[in-house]
């Protein structure tokens, strides 16, 4: 009669880590080895380094039929995770393993090298995180104990060979349970770039961080070498530290992307800045596996693109509805996936091709039909997304030098939490994720400011919604200025901080 065993282990699909129960049955007959229940080419390919393992380890390859099945079959299966309960459920099943008795329940998790060496895998913190609400013990490759242990301190276990893991299933010498991993502190305002290192450029200051206190969309234009991208690395020092959830979120995107999860990233806000090469599956997401994007490996941090008409159309263009969603879905024949994207984004362009329009130290050689085919590269509806835009001209010789720091990024960064916990006590969001609903809740504004704001749509044409996105702005910027109430002062400012539009409307009058 067929002997079967079971074990417990997860599969990856997406942001979820649905069970899965690998079966494995012994029988007589020719020698083969089969592997069912939807596994990808490189699970199949796990049956040459599952003998290979067990036979260096000692142990013998039963001669017969061996069928593993992976169940549930309609879940997709891919990677190397499942070789480790493969080659326990042969030992289990042909008899040379026998468990120990009481044991908890536990998942198996771990590629097998030739030698019987337990290598590490990718996604094992999304599906740390979920063996713990079950409360089940895991048992992972020793290189992924600290990224299990974000998600499950006390309930793993590592191991760094299969004759470890033998030992451990039958009792004979336990793995020791892996130390619960301390959260890292935020990073020390010394180890980021500080603000006050750029001088001069006030209205892009200020521009940085009203930015910073409501989580706005931020599109800086000027000449090269103004200080746009050091503007930009240094928004992330301006922000609060992550929660544990949001610490949580992060971690758990990069755990399941190409690179990896770094231990010593965790707690610190994502800063992105992909080359304008990049293509749409580089910056959404998607791939034959589904990985994250950019877009959602920026979650609760900065995804900067610079040179932002360089990029190709199509790919700026698949930016406009994970701005607008906060999620971005991508869907392939064999599996979908939903991945958040609650990023921040900051971009930066030149004027023109060659740069220099409007710069008083250089001259444009640039004809007027090339600058407008130059900015078309940026969509209108996209640039409505954009909540900012400001110019960020280049600076005199003497402002290098001589010119004023402004305040520090620590100073700023107390000033922009104080606003955040405002809007949060209020709205439980940043105004930037106002919902329309309550942007006419939050955001109303008196008989003056409403006929502000009523001059400036009709004067520059504006959309409803850049009108929202006015009034989110205006929120912010009444917010820093600890006002409950939102002035026409606040609306002008709002309105001034998108030079886009004026100047869509001038070329549009051309």
């Amino acid at each position: 009669m067929a002997t079967v065993a079971r074990l417990a282990c997860r599969a990856q699909v997406g942001l979820s880590a649905p069970p899965v129960q690998v079966e494995v049955m012994l029988g007589s007959g020719l020698p083969v080895f089969y592997i069912v229940g939807l596994p990808a080419t490189v699970v199949k390919e796990s049956r040459e380094r599952v003998r290979a393992a067990l036979l260096s380890s000692g142990f013998e390859y039963p001669a017969g039929r061996i069928i593993v099945n992976l169940a549930p079959a309609e879940i997709p299966k891919e990677g190397g995770r499942f070789e480790l309960p493969m080659a326990l459920g042969i030992l289990v099943a042909s008899g040379q393993l026998v468990p120990r008795p009481a044991a908890p329940p536990c998942e198996l998790y771990g590629e097998l090298s030739l030698d019987g060496e337990v290598k590490p895998v990718r996604g094992i913190l999304l599906a740390a995180a979920h063996a713990r609400g079950e409360g089940h013990e895991l048992i992972v490759p020793r290189a992924n104990l600290e990224e299990a242990l974000v998600a499950a301190a006390g309930h793993v276990r590592a191991a760094g060979h299969l004759r470890e893991v033998c030992d451990h299933w039958a009792g004979r010498a336990l793995l020791p349970p892996g130390r619960p991993c301390s959260r890292p502190a935020a990073p020390p305002a010394t180890s980021t770039p500080d603000l006050s290192d750029v001088r001069g450029q006030i209205q892009a200051k200020r521009a940085l961080l009203i930015a910073a206190a409501g989580s706005h969309s931020l599109l800086m234009i000027g000449p090269p070498g103004s200080g746009k991208s050091m503007l930009a690395q240094r928004l992330p020092g301006l922000l609060p530290p992550l929660t544990e959830a949001e610490a949580l979120d992060c971690a758990a995107i990069a755990s399941v992307s190409m690179a990896g999860f770094d231990p010593g990233a965790l707690g610190r806000r994502p800063f992105r800045s992909p080359h304008h090469t990049a293509s749409a599956v580089a910056l959404v997401g998607g791939g034959a596996r589904a990985r994250p994007g950019e877009i959602s490996l920026a979650q609760h941090g900065v995804l900067f693109l610079d040179e932002l008409p360089e990029f190709e159309r199509h790919v700026l263009e698949a930016l406009r509805e994970p701005l607008e969603a906060g999620v971005v879905t991508v869907s392939r024949a064999a599996m979908q996936a939903e991945y958040p994207a609650a990023f921040q984004l900051v971009a930066a362009m030149n004027p023109c091709p060659c740069g220099h329009q409007g710069d008083d130290a250089a001259d444009c050689r640039c004809t007027p039909a090339q600058v407008r085919n130059y900015r078309a590269r940026v969509s209108g509806p996209l640039l409505d997304r954009l909540d900012i835009h400001v110019e960020v001209p280049r600076l005199a010789a003497g402002d290098l030098s001589d010119g004023p720091r402004g305040e520090s990024s620590v100073v700023l960064a107390e000033r922009v939490a104080r606003v955040r916990a405002v809007q949060q006590q209020r709205q439980g969001r940043c105004n930037a994720r106002l919902a329309d609903t309550q942007v006419e809740r939050w955001c109303a504004l008196d008989a003056r400011a409403r006929a502000l704001l009523d001059q400036a749509m009709q004067r520059l044409c504006l959309s409803a919604r850049a009108r929202q996105r006015i009034l989110k702005l205006a929120r912010t910027i009444a917010d820093l200025d600890d006002r409950p109430d939102i002035t026409a002062a606040h609306v002008g400012e709002a309105v001034m901080l998108r030079c886009m539009d004026r100047e869509r409307l001038v070329a549009a009058r051309a």
